[in-house]
């Protein structure tokens, strides 16, 4: 596994030339801008936790503004994703079951007022990715609760050509790197999905939920977007799902009653993403909480412990 010293990230921009404050949040504006309005294709590669995997990716821009997305694994096992306009349509091999409540960063309004109060964004000079001129973005985190990031922006359109998601101790966790981009608009073929892309619906169940659960703590700019409420895959238990993020990072909280249910406790990482289980105690028995997202593991473990039911009335 690489490694980047964050250091550099964060010291990086004293060995450049001052620049204005308003010059990195103009370059994530204009990231923000070109993934909504320019067509594209190409393959990159993505890494994590020391294993690699390469993808094309065909993006078209129809009219109206809709985004007509096909992302396509080519080594490996068979892994195919169809988005229109935000929405999952298809899908292959495993993502099948793990796609139906991503949201893909290009749907997210990013607004540098709002990440300039978690991140600073400092621009540190230029690059060259896929043998294009790229603009390089480092968003760093002001705390301890969220990863710190590297943008590489293609000079000529905008776009992301590649970036570096890295801890607090300079651990890299996430590498996604083009290694071949056209900006001409791909074609039909391109888009329709193979045989093995099933479709993926939302779960006919899925309902917006009544706030049930609260937090007494969360990290600092982040805030409640989503509650759903589903059946459990495990039992017909139903599962309330919280979504939470900072304009930026996200983490979704699960909780399942348990009645009478024996779990372990759960503590992992995978690259950027973890996922923390606890059991919590309420007046209407035991309960288990997961927290999952791309947020460090303290912060997702101080999350799951502090929350509890609205109706609760003893801890």
């Amino acid at each position: 596994m690489r490694f980047i010293a964050f250091s550099a990230l964060v010291l990086g921009s004293w060995l450049a030339l001052p620049v204005a404050a308003d010059e990195g949040s103009s370059l994530l504006q204009r990231l923000a801008d070109a993934e909504r309005t320019q067509s594209f294709k190409g393959t990159f590669v993505y890494e994590r936790n020391g294993s690699f995997s390469t993808h094309s990716i065909w993006h078209r821009v129809e009219e109206g503004g809709a985004l007509h997305e096909r992302l396509l694994q080519l080594d490996g096992p068979a892994q195919e994703v169809v988005r229109f306009d935000g929405q999952v349509r298809c899908a292959s091999g495993a993502l099948a079951d793990q796609l139906i409540d991503i949201q893909p960063l290009t749907t997210r309004a990013l607004n540098a007022v709002q990440l300039s109060a978690w991140y600073e964004l400092r621009v540190l000079g230029k690059s060259r990715v896929a043998g294009r001129v790229t603009n390089v973005l480092a968003l760093v985190p002001r705390d301890q609760h969220r990863y710190g990031i590297e943008l590489h922006l293609d000079q000529q359109t905008g776009l992301p050509l590649k970036s570096l998601l890295v801890d607090g101790k300079g651990q890299l966790l996430e590498r996604f790197q083009f290694t071949q981009l056209q900006t001409d608009i791909p074609a039909d073929a391109y888009l329709e999905p193979s045989a093995g892309c099933q479709p993926v619906r939302l779960p006919p169940a899925q309902i917006q939920a009544i706030e049930a659960w609260r937090s007494d703590w969360l990290p600092p700019g982040f805030s409640l977007r989503s509650v759903t409420q589903r059946p459990s895959p495990a039992s017909d238990e139903p599962v309330a799902c919280q979504v939470y993020d900072d304009g930026l990072a996200r983490f979704s909280v699960f909780m399942e009653p348990l009645r009478g249910a024996t779990v372990e406790d759960v503590r992992t990482q995978l690259g950027p993403t973890v996922a923390v289980s606890r059991r919590l105690k309420t007046n209407d028995g035991d309960v288990m909480v997961t927290v999952v997202g791309e947020i460090p593991l303290g912060t997702a473990e101080r999350v799951a412990l502090s929350m509890r039911s609205t109706a609760e009335v003893a801890p």
